[in-house]
């Protein structure tokens, strides 16, 4: 499976006054990361890929995190991102959050579902992920 490796340096506005990174910040990043992985995946942007394949967006059902270390201002994480499993409309990803050291400073968790706009009435609805974009994961 492809995995996406994002790397983030904690600046002085994620952190909150004790200098630690203010956690709502955390989940922003997996999110940009999960994007990023997709576009990896498929080569194309999230916008490009929603067009090709008629898709609303991946919409958020889930997220957790359990948290080991504290980041800190000024620090340099690396967040790599990869899909666990693809179901015909959901989605799930797991990502690590690891200090330039190697230290695992967050494991974060996303259950994600597959959307489309209903043509008849344009409301967003889940959607069959399309069978190129799940093979698209399996390259290397």
């Amino acid at each position: 499976m492809i995995t996406n490796e994002m790397r983030v340096r904690v600046q002085w506005g994620d952190c909150d006054p004790a200098g630690i990174v203010y956690y709502p910040h955390y989940f922003e990043w997996l999110d940009a990361s999960t994007i990023l992985l997709f576009e990896k995946a498929t080569g194309l942007t999230k916008i490009r890929m929603l067009e090709k394949y008629g898709g609303a967006g991946l919409a958020l059902l889930e997220a957790r995190a359990v948290f080991k270390v504290a980041s800190r201002y000024g620090d340099d994480i690396r967040i790599e991102s990869r899909v666990t499993e693809f179901r015909r409309t959901t989605f799930f990803v797991h990502h690590r959050v690891s200090k330039v050291d190697g230290t695992l400073a967050l494991e974060g968790f996303e259950t994600r579902l597959w959307t489309v706009r209903d043509p008849d009435t344009g409301r967003i609805k889940s959607g069959t992920m399309p069978p190129e974009v799940i093979a698209s994961f399996q390259g290397t």
